[in-house]
């Protein structure tokens, strides 16, 4: 295996494959909209993307379907036995190219057609679901990476977020793993006015789902000087504003208004260990707020040496240390995350159907 260099912000593309002519890209997919996280907000952008170079995109969600609430996540919905219309949906679409971006019934339903009808098809590894199921249930770690090395084994490609995944799931017998990056809108997250939250500084923010595989009581247990503030959702908010009443909790909101908050704040707090990238990371940082987080998959690869952001096995420490970086430093790092970089990336690796 060759040494890839984790740390490198730039998004490459190798040149024979950056361009291709349009096709009729069909993309499938559990996570959707009205879900708000790092799969869907990159899916949305690929989308955008993809449609911006020619291609033509159906995307294939639980919109079109019944649903159930996920069991201890009732903000994502199941799709209920969707064999018959996920075949309708594609065969009335004729794709070009197929991708599967996750493992659920919508997934799996798509990946049984293709097989069934001899179409090559590419996949995607957004999250370390092992280690969610493992968090919340504890089922064996083997178990389950076992399951998802049947489904993503027929893949033409394997798209991971960083080099550290990709070498993780290799060493756990996963073939054709591909690097696909991620990006950030410059545009819409950038330095603005600091003067939204009133708090006693400095200001230290979480932004994401609220769960335990999330780690967001590893950050407001932190004695630490000013004010914590959690934007987000999710099963374990009420818990933690029971145990935590004085930090300070705000909902889901959209990108503008969340651009508001990472320019208010002092320090971004990424406490997660499990996060395969971290989008949130360079949201911040095109914000210019500095990140502190543990030196683990995500922002190790993501951030990690970087003059705006401090990693260390003590979360206290890194978000002292954060508190003294620079923020053009931080602006500077995520400046090199290309939404239409990894959208190249992402439509060389795919396949025509039946080649």
């Amino acid at each position: 295996m060759s040494d890839i260099d984790t740390r490198a912000p730039a998004v490459t593309v190798d040149p024979d494959r950056a361009e291709s002519a349009p096709m009729r890209i069909a993309i499938v997919t559990d996570a959707w909209n009205p879900q708000v996280n790092g799969v869907v907000r990159t899916l949305t952008q690929t989308k955008g993307e993809l449609e911006a170079m020619g291609h033509t995109v159906l995307m294939v969600t639980p919109l079109a379907f019944r649903t159930l609430p996920c069991p201890t996540y009732p903000e994502i919905r199941l799709s209920v036995l969707p064999g018959r219309g996920v075949k309708r949906m594609l065969e009335a679409f004729r794709p070009e190219a197929v991708h599967i971006a996750t493992e659920g019934p919508l997934g799996w339903s798509a990946r049984g057609y293709c097989l069934a009808q001899g179409i090559g098809f590419t996949t995607a590894y957004h999250t370390r679901f092992p280690e969610y199921v493992w968090h919340r249930f504890g089922m064996p770690l083997a178990l389950t990476y076992g399951m998802l090395r049947r489904f993503h084994g027929p893949a033409t490609r394997v798209m991971v977020p960083t080099p550290t995944v990709k070498r993780d799931l290799e060493a756990r017998g996963f073939r054709r793993v591909v690097l696909w990056s991620r990006g950030v809108d410059t545009a819409v997250f950038q330095p603005g006015d600091r003067a939204l939250l009133a708090d006693t500084r400095p200001i230290f923010l979480y932004v994401g789902r609220v769960a335990v595989e999330k780690n967001v009581e590893a950050f407001l247990a932190l004695d630490l000087p000013g004010t914590k503030w959690v934007v987000g959702e999710g099963p374990q908010l009420a818990e933690l504003k029971a145990k935590y009443p004085e930090v300070r909790y705000a909902g889901v909101m959209s990108q503008a208004e969340l651009a508001r908050y990472y320019d208010s704040a002092d320090v971004f707090v990424f406490p997660s260990r499990t996060d395969t990238f971290g989008l949130v990371l360079l949201e911040a940082m095109a914000c210019g707020l500095p990140v502190a987080a543990y030196p683990v998959t995500g922002p190790v690869d993501v951030v990690g040496g970087s003059p705006g952001a401090a990693l260390d096995d003590d979360l206290r420490a890194a978000c002292l240390k954060a508190l003294t970086l620079s923020r053009t430093a931080a602006r500077d790092h995520a400046a090199g995350y290309s939404w239409a970089a990894c959208t190249k990336q992402f439509a060389g690796y795919l396949r025509p159907v039946h080649s």
